[in-house]
C-alpha cells in the first residue's frame, strides 16, 4: 500500500512558530487546521485532503485533493 511509504511529519518548534504567525494572520481559521498548515510549511510538504477549500486561504500552501 502507497500510504506505508509516507512519513509524518513533526509538530516541532519550526512548526510552532510557523501557527503562531499564521494565528494572528487567520484568527478565524480552526486551530488544528492551523496546524496541520503549519506542519506541511514548515516541512515544505504539500498536504492531502478532501477539504481543500479550509486551507485555500493559507499562501504559500500546497494542497491537493486526490481523493476527486
Amino acid at each position: 500500500m502507497a500510504f506505508c511509504k509516507l512519513q509524518i511529519l513533526p509538530f516541532d518548534a519550526e512548526a510552532a512558530e510557523t501557527f503562531h504567525r499564521l494565528k494572528s494572520v487567520h484568527p478565524r481559521t480552526g486551530t488544528m487546521d492551523l496546524k496541520i498548515a503549519a506542519i506541511c510549511l514548515a516541512h515544505d510538504a504539500m498536504l492531502l485532503t478532501r477539504n481543500q477549500s479550509d486551507f485555500d486561504h493559507i499562501p504559500g500552501l500546497r494542497v491537493e485533493n486526490w481523493l476527486d
